[in-house]
């Protein structure tokens, strides 16, 4: 049946709903900071930026395929990010988010940096098979608690397999 008389069905309006409070939590997180005068960092500007575009196409046309396209493109984005700051700016990104943390050696950092391109972009093309392949809930849970759980599990690995690798203070590196 029709909803609000606006083309909106009950199967569709979970998801506009959804969309909609995701749009207004995201301006809200930047207004706060921007108000509170604080920084808002490029990598919010641009999950802001995604999150507008293809939320705001959901909502105008009724279309769940754009915002479950959202995570893939904002993880793409990640993994691209990360491999072009290297291979056109020699500029390894988590090693300069990171190294006042943690010393690693510089081709561990290297290693670090490609996996989790490789990650982002490999999670991006799951993210579409589900989304594209299950049922919407099954999706939305996927995205909320399986791309989560993903992240966790990659990040423990890379937890060990970095703790192998750091160099302690007063080692050369």
């Amino acid at each position: 049946s029709n909803l609000l008389g606006a083309g909106i069905t009950r199967e569709i309006a979970p998801i506009l709903i959804a969309t909609l409070t995701a749009i207004v939590a995201s301006l809200l997180q930047v207004a706060s900071l921007l108000l509170r005068g604080r920084k808002v960092e490029k990598m919010l500007w641009i999950s802001l930026g995604i999150i507008v575009v293809f939320g705001g196409a959901t909502l105008l046309l009724h279309d769940a395929t754009f915002i479950k396209w959202k995570p893939s493109i904002l993880y793409w984005f990640f993994g691209i990010t990360l491999l072009t700051s290297v291979a056109f700016f020699k500029r390894n990104i988590l090693k300069k988010m990171l190294e006042e943390q943690i010393r690693l050696p510089d081709p561990v950092w290297t290693r670090l940096n490609l996996a989790w391109s490789a990650f982002f972009i490999v999670l991006g093309v799951v993210n579409l098979v589900v989304a594209f392949n299950f049922s919407e809930a099954f999706w939305v849970n996927f995205k909320l608690f399986g791309c989560l759980g993903l992240i966790l599990v990659f990040s423990l690995a890379q937890g060990f397999y970095l703790s192998q690798h750091i160099i302690e203070d007063g080692a050369d590196s």
